[in-house]
């Protein structure tokens, strides 16, 4: 049978495809690489849902314009890149030993507050981990602001909200028991602390008399001052009629019977 040949399927004399042969062969192009977009595609999702590809398209471009699809097994074409790991080692955690019950625990109040090791189950807010403030830790222990916050190691303290005013500073509330510690190293023994707090009372008295004199004194000089006025009206001689006559200078001379001044004159 003889074939008619179309314009599209011409080829002109120098051997080139016609413009009409090129247009068909990109849009076969086209439809391939739309035809493997979609496959590809659905095999992406069924991988993240699990699913294994039986078999993979494999599509080879021919160089003529269109690919070639060729069924292949998923398995051997697919290249699963698996990475191994080492299992991580197994960490015991670090449980801390509770001084009075000898009981191990992971953390408490004392703990996280006071670096103490007592769990909360023997925490004694009355007695023995009770707490005081700064200016009682001061007061009662007789110890400075270098011996709780510059002597190593310095001690540790919560903020509390003032009671007597809100508006006021936050207080520092330190454990009785670190603080009692401290004191120790400072005096040294119980009779030292003592003694500096005989030798400190004393000292308290000896100023509180000194400051009771001066009180006194004050008061007395402001009594004597309200009782006695200075006379600063002025002054008139009142002189006696007696005159005394002094021969040599051959001058007169009157005595005021108040002062006692003395007035001299001569008489012509």
């Amino acid at each position: 049978m003889k074939m008619e040949k179309t314009e599209s399927t011409k080829v002109d004399a120098s051997g080139e495809l016609t413009a009409a042969m090129r247009a068909k062969i990109e849009r076969n192009r086209q439809r391939a690489l739309m035809l493997r977009q979609a496959r590809l595609a659905s095999r992406s999702l069924a991988t993240l849902e699990g699913a294994t590809p039986s078999k993979v398209a494999k599509i080879i471009d021919s160089g003529a314009g269109f690919f070639i699809e060729e069924e292949g097994d998923g398995e051997q074409e697919q290249k699963v890149n698996t990475v191994v790991h080492q299992p991580a080692p197994v960490i015991q955690p670090d449980y801390l030993v509770c001084d009075d019950c000898d009981k191990p625990f992971m953390d408490s109040y004392l703990s996280n507050s006071f670096d103490l090791s007592v769990c909360d189950k023997c925490r004694d807010n009355e007695v023995k981990h009770k707490l005081i403030s700064r200016t009682e830790a001061k007061q009662q222990y007789l110890l400075k602001d270098c011996d709780l916050d510059k002597r190593e190691p310095p001690l540790k303290f919560i903020l509390r909200k003032n009671p007597h005013n809100p508006h006021w500073g936050d207080m520092k509330l330190y454990l009785k028991l670190q603080v009692e510690k401290r004191c120790m190293e400072v005096w040294g023994s119980e009779e030292a602390l003592e003694e500096a707090r005989e030798t400190r009372e004393e000292n308290r008295e000896v100023q509180k008399q000194k400051r009771f004199n001066k009180k006194v004194k004050e008061l007395r000089r402001a009594v004597r001052s309200s009782v006695w006025t200075k006379d600063t009206s002025i002054h008139q001689h009142q002189y006696g009629p007696e005159e005394v006559l002094d021969e040599e200078e051959d001058l007169y001379k009157k005595t005021c019977t108040t002062c006692g001044h003395e007035l001299t004159y001569e008489k012509m």
